[in-house]
């Protein structure tokens, strides 16, 4: 894919004076920006980008080519501090640095949570995030390609067109080939009860269904957020510079950004808003460089305080992901094949250049997500309920939500399982000649929370890393994630043991079925095989009800304690959702934009009456 977007050279950019500046050029950035300049030709909108432009990538754009980049040139090559609930190990926490973000290099998983999830954020006091609010900022970003009637009775797409939008930006559709396994993926969870879902973006997305992706069709590429930068005039992009801090003056009015480009500092200015879409973790950390934090952060790391906001950086959450392997019948074609066979990837990637399809094009879509009280024995269950009642990691109003959701009636999807032939296990080396398949167990609302902040220094700078320490497993309500993904490993080998999937599985591989029947050795497998998700949330949250105490961000997205700064990434969001995160992501953004939009109408309309009545004295 070509495309021209606005870009600048830093003589160019540094001329300007900007009405909004947004930092970073990733999902949230360029979405907001693009609507931003959009919404009136008068504005002048800036982004600043660390990474640079990437065109006509092959392992960004063939759909089939995803993962290459994880750990790559676009990748900001950020790791965990060592988990005490891992063992010890560090983890790789992989984030898009390119025009575009992580929405480049993520696995284009494209679906909603349950009206719940946002409902849940309206209740800690966001007035305008529930489910009716969001909905139409969901489809403003989306076009829906349908998939033909011949695709849906062979692969059982059951959809419901109505829930998608049709004219946004980010193209989405169903692939036209599949892996030989999702043939076998919904009769397989029927079997055990688990019904298809039609409506998987339309309010619940409990149940088996075929995922949608973020791809464009006719081209079978990737969609993501640089398909909102089409060049407006008045929207501007720096890349390859690196933000310093945000400047703020005594009056504690955000004016605009520091950076470096080329090992020069920078300013630009913003007459009206600086906006950060650095993501969830970049974003809490240059809140600390510009001296907004805890106060024993900041003083620790050289920064001084400005604002004191004891909640920047707090309430990381992250879906926990565990990689079971199966051996598999070899004689199933296999992602796994095109690495290991030269004439097979050249014959897969002729039939993608000549027809957009083929091997290239494959996704891994077999999902499925159940309540706990599908996936976990009753009194099981009702154990993790009492324990939940004990811990106070959360503030009350989250902790409240979190329990109710394990009393045993929730309808929310709690659990998520993907299918996919291949072996997706980091930890796990096959032996030659078998074939492998892979059970993804996600776990969707985490009680483990941990943080994200600059680091202890003499000068802290936006080149040093920051502390990224989720808290995998580690205390008390950390061991009821361990205890859930225990127990929910034991749905994981119903379904292996289900026809017709139980057709094509050998043997279990990783985690043996001798770990599986044995408590101590489950829970070590689980310590050495947990990895990410790549869903962060929470590090800038919407405070609500409990404001400056609870979070960093108002219900319309403002710091507290400073003008004209607003927060716009998946950072804000107070609880993690029951999904993959992107869209939801896309919707935030757009809601920030009419938001922002909305403010900026208003403060010019006040100003008019104001000079009005001034005029007449």
């Amino acid at each position: 894919m070509t495309v021209n977007p606005s870009l600048r050279t830093v003589d160019q950019f540094t001329q300007l004076v900007f009405d909004f500046v947004v930092i970073g050029g990733g999902t949230a950035g360029l979405a907001v920006a693009a609507r931003l300049a959009e919404s009136d030709p008068s504005y002048t909108v800036g982004v600043i980008e660390a990474g640079g432009l990437v065109q006509n990538d092959p392992d960004i754009d063939i759909p089939g080519h995803y993962g290459r980049n994880l750990g790559g040139s676009y990748d900001w090559h950020l790791e965990t501090l060592p988990q005490e609930g891992l063992g010890g190990r560090t983890l790789p926490w992989p984030r898009g640095k390119c025009v575009g973000g992580t929405s480049a290099l993520n696995y284009m998983a494209w679906n909603r949570a349950s009206r719940d999830d946002y409902d849940a954020w309206e209740a800690l006091g966001n007035q305008g995030w529930g489910w009716d609010s969001l909905l139409p900022f969901f489809k403003r970003s989306e076009t829906f390609h349908p998939p033909s009637e011949k695709l849906q009775r062979e692969f059982e797409i059951a959809h419901d067109a109505e829930t998608f939008g049709d004219s946004g930006p980010i193209h989405i559709s169903y692939p036209t080939s599949y892996s030989p396994s999702h043939a076998l993926w919904h009769k397989t969870l029927n079997a055990l009860g688990v019904e298809t879902n039609p409506s998987h973006v339309g309010g619940s997305n409990v149940g088996v269904w075929t995922c949608v992706n973020a791809v464009e069709p006719s081209a079978a590429r990737r969609s993501y957020s640089i398909d909102y930068a089409t060049g407006s005039r008045n929207l501007h992009i720096l890349t390859n510079a690196t933000v310093d801090e945000i400047l703020i003056n005594q009056a504690l009015v955000a004016t605009g950004v520091r950076f470096t480009h080329g090992g020069v500092e920078y300013d630009v200015s913003a007459r009206r808003e600086v906006i950060l879409s650095a993501g969830s973790v970049k974003s809490p950390q240059i809140l600390e460089l510009s001296g907004i934090g805890n106060p024993s952060v900041l003083s620790s790391a050289g920064v001084t305080v400005k604002v004191e906001s004891p909640q920047v950086g707090e309430n990381l959450q992250e879906h926990i992901m565990l990689a079971t392997i199966f051996e598999v019948d070899p004689s199933l074609a296999n992602r796994d094949d095109l690495v290991r066979d030269e004439k097979l990837s050249a014959a897969a990637k002729k039939e993608y250049a000549t027809k957009a399809d083929g091997p290239l094009t494959v996704l891994p879509v077999s999902l499925c997500y159940v309540p706990f009280a599908h996936s976990i024995p009753k009194n099981a269950l009702a154990s993790l309920y009492e324990d939940a009642d004990k811990v106070s990691v959360f503030d009350s109003d989250k902790q409240d939500i979190l329990r109710e959701r394990l009393d045993g009636s929730s309808k929310l999807g709690q659990i998520e399982y993907i299918f996919d032939l291949g072996n997706w296990n980091p930890n796990f080396k096959g032996e030659e000649g078998k074939k492998y398949g892979t059970m993804l167990q996600i776990l969707q609302y985490p009680f483990s929370v941990g943080s994200i902040h600059i680091r202890p220094s003499e000068h802290a700078t936006a080149e040093d890393a920051p502390a990224i320490d989720p808290k995998y497993y580690e205390g008390p309500h950390g061991n009821l994630d361990m205890e859930a993904m225990k127990q929910c490993l034991q749905f994981v080998d119903k379904i292996v043991h289900t026809a017709p999937l139980s057709n094509i599985i050998r043997s279990s591989a990783s985690p043996s079925a001798a770990a599986l029947k044995d408590d101590k050795l489950l829970g070590d497998w689980i310590t050495q095989n947990t990895i990410t998700d790549w869903h962060p949330v929470g590090t800038c949250a919407m405070g609500g009800r409990a404001g400056i105490e609870g979070g960093v961000v108002d219900e319309r997205l403002r710091v507290y304690g400073v003008h004209g700064l607003r927060v716009v990434d998946a950072s804000v969001m107070p609880l993690q959702i029951s999904a993959h995160i992107q869209a939801t992501v896309y919707a935030i953004a757009e809601k920030a934009a009419h938001m922002i939009v909305e403010d900026t109408r208003s403060a010019d309309r006040e100003g008019r009456e104001l000079m009005t009545k001034q005029a007449r004295l």
